[in-house]
C-alpha cells in the first residue's frame, strides 16, 4: 500500500470493518452465497477502495482504503444498505431457511 497524493497532500487511510450477522447467526455457510457476496461487494466501491474481503460463517471482514473527504460512517452505510438489499433479493430462500433453522423449525 502506498500513500496517495492529491493537491500536495499525501495520505493513506485504512479501515478494518467487521460486519456481524444479527445474533451471530451462521448465515454465510453456503459457498455460492460467499462467492456472490464477494463479487457484489467489489462493485460497491464508490469513493473508497475495498482492498480485501473475507467472509466467515457469521461475519464479514473488510479492509478499506478511503479518501479524507469521506467519513467511515458513509462507507458503512453504503455497504450495509446495498449489500443487504441485494442479498435478500437474490438469496431470500436460503437466508430465511438459515434463520428459521436457528429457531429449530426445520431441524
Amino acid at each position: 500500500m502506498q500513500n496517495t497524493s492529491k493537491n500536495n497532500k499525501k495520505y493513506l487511510l485504512l479501515c478494518h470493518l467487521i460486519f456481524v450477522t444479527k445474533y451471530r447467526h451462521n448465515l454465510f455457510d453456503h459457498n455460492m452465497l460467499k462467492i456472490y457476496l464477494i463479487d457484489y461487494i467489489k462493485t460497491l466501491e464508490k469513493d473508497f477502495k475495498i482492498i480485501e474481503v473475507e467472509i466467515d460463517r457469521n461475519h464479514i471482514h473488510f479492509m478499506i482504503e478511503y479518501e479524507p473527504n469521506i467519513s467511515i460512517t458513509q462507507i458503512i452505510r453504503h455497504l450495509k444498505q446495498l449489500s443487504t438489499v441485494e442479498l435478500w433479493k437474490k438469496y431470500s430462500i436460503i437466508l430465511k431457511y438459515q434463520k428459521l433453522k436457528k429457531y429449530e423449525i426445520f431441524e
